[in-house]
């Protein structure tokens, strides 16, 4: 088959950090590929909290690095966070530039929040809670008037081509068929991996695309046991999961269980104290059978609705009014620390692929997400990547004609949900571990590798193995086997190979 399409540059995914990267690109021409049509459904138009930058009040970025340090328990990669960090204030200007309005008092300074583990009020967001799709709207309308961005919609990346450990172009589904596509460079922005749960806040859609892609080609992962469950999702059954942003318990909302006890009030940084441990001590309590919920009266009362008009209108679309009543609450999958492994300026280990945003593991998270970091992340990675292959000397398009087989998108995905719900959640042992992994390669060995496409099971397999070689609990990562934290670690890279060895070597 003919190649359909050239572009010096392709990239995969519609959110924040795919439509900055192709708005920094111009006047390079890209390709943009979106499975939704653009402006559509993604993790970033779900994100409340908003994107987080050292204040005006702020001398610098040096708080705001300590807190992403301790918040990442020892695993981030130090240059990457001060790197990413210190250019907080040039992606909020960037933003701005592209119609991105965030949130002003009448004196017009920025109306900046508190989330948990931070230092300092740092977080912008527009419209009280509306901070994602404020950002996607913005961006979508100049995207669309961006005459070197072309557009293809209801486009699925099947399959990445490379020679020599260059990509070299992709097959893609659009519109049903398969097609194929040349370029000098891909940008993976495609998101997280909550489509593997059967419980997450992001989009169901959102299985880890990017990262089977780049697996498949050889591109090396990193940390992949390192999955960040939001603590605060509204226990109501509506799939996604409906957020309760942790800006609620910055305003001061307290945690109780249904013995209407405060069972946060001990621990250190309370209902502000970091995600994993506000996530873990909500899952005990409903291990013990107890409910537990957001009590917003006494902080927020009748000024829940102006301070969060977005989730005030979730709660009471479900028949909870959040200025009298209390907001039943449980953790669910939310965002992955882990991804392709990156170079600060986004490139991967196979040369002309990147990747941005949370398919990306660039070292700043860490163990685990310090709040609102993901989206000034989306920002500044794009911003350099998009810098980076601008830089590049520019090759000649060329790919030979590669005859495309009669793929089939395979239809796994419910088995690796039920699997990575019930055994890679937030907490974890052996036993579970390596019932996981039992399971996952029977799904890779049933499926027939020449012609499916798209394996979940190969992501969760990673996944599961990475969680197993990790013998400690850290961050985000708690196995009750292995309930200590190490005195010293290091970050854990793997390829699919690798995985997949170990896994039959262990069973």
């Amino acid at each position: 088959m003919n190649t359909i399409i050239q572009s010096p540059v392709v990239v995969i995914g519609s959110g924040l950090a795919g439509l900055v990267t192709a708005l920094q690109l111009a006047p390079l021409p890209v390709l943009l590929l979106t499975q939704e049509k653009l402006g559509g459904e993604t993790s970033t138009y779900y994100a409340q909290g908003g994107i987080a930058a050292a204040s005006y009040e702020e001398k610098d970025s040096s708080d705001h690095i300590k807190d992403t340090l301790i918040a990442g328990a020892g695993l981030c990669d130090q240059q990457a966070v001060i790197t990413i960090l210190n250019e907080g204030r040039q992606a909020i200007t960037t933003l701005e530039k592209y119609n991105v309005e965030f949130d002003h008092d009448f004196n017009g300074k920025p109306k900046l929040g508190l989330e948990g583990a931070h230092s300092h009020r740092r977080i912008f967001h527009i419209h009280g809670d509306a901070t994602g799709r404020g950002m996607i709207e913005a961006l979508t309308h100049v995207v669309l008037k961006t005459p070197s961005i072309t557009i293809i919609e209801n486009a699925i990346a099947v399959r990445l081509l490379k020679k020599k450990n260059k990509v070299q172009g992709l097959i893609a589904q659009i519109d049903g068929q398969f097609k194929l596509i040349a370029a000098l460079n891909i940008v993976l922005a495609t998101g997280g991996i909550g489509g593997l749960f059967e419980e997450s806040t992001n989009p169901l859609k959102n299985f880890g695309q990017g990262l089977i892609l780049a697996a498949e080609i050889g591109a090396e992962l990193a940390d992949l046991e390192f999955i960040q469950f939001h603590p605060t999702t509204l226990d109501i059954p509506v799939f996604p999961r409906i957020l309760i942003s942790e800006a609620v318990r910055g305003e001061g909302a307290i945690l109780v269980n249904s013995d209407n006890q405060r069972f946060l009030a001990d621990t250190k940084g309370q209902e502000l104290a970091p995600r994993d441990v506000v996530a873990r001590a909500i899952y005990n309590q409903l291990f013990q059978e107890k409910k537990v919920y957001l009590d917003a009266r006494s902080s927020l009362g009748e000024g829940f609705a102006s301070r969060f008009p977005t989730i005030n209108q979730l709660c009471k679309n479900v028949g909870i009014n959040p200025a009298i009543d209390l907001i039943p609450v449980k953790p669910v999958e939310h965002f992955h620390m882990g991804g392709i492994r990156t170079n600060i300026d986004g490139e991967t280990s196979v040369s002309g692929l990147w990747a941005v945003g949370e398919v990306a593991s660039t070292g700043l998270h860490g163990a685990n997400r310090l709040a609102s970091n993901s989206l000034l992340e989306a920002t500044v990675m794009a911003m350099r990547a998009a810098k980076a292959i601008l830089q590049k000397k520019s090759d000649q398009i060329c790919l030979e004609d590669v005859p495309i087989p009669h793929f089939v998108i395979t239809d796994t995905l419910l088995d690796v949900k039920d699997i990575m719900q019930h055994h890679l959640n937030i907490i974890r042992d052996e036993k579970s571990l390596k019932s996981a992994i039992r399971q996952l390669v029977y799904l890779i060995k049933k499926a027939d590798q020449n012609y499916s496409v798209l394996h979940s099971e190969h992501i969760a397999l990673m996944i599961a193995v990475s969680a197993l070689l990790r013998k400690e609990s850290r961050g985000a990562h708690y196995r009750q086997d292995f309930p200590q934290t190490l005195p010293e670690t290091n970050r854990s890279f793997l390829h699919f190979d690798q995985a997949y060895q170990y896994a039959k070597k262990i069973l």
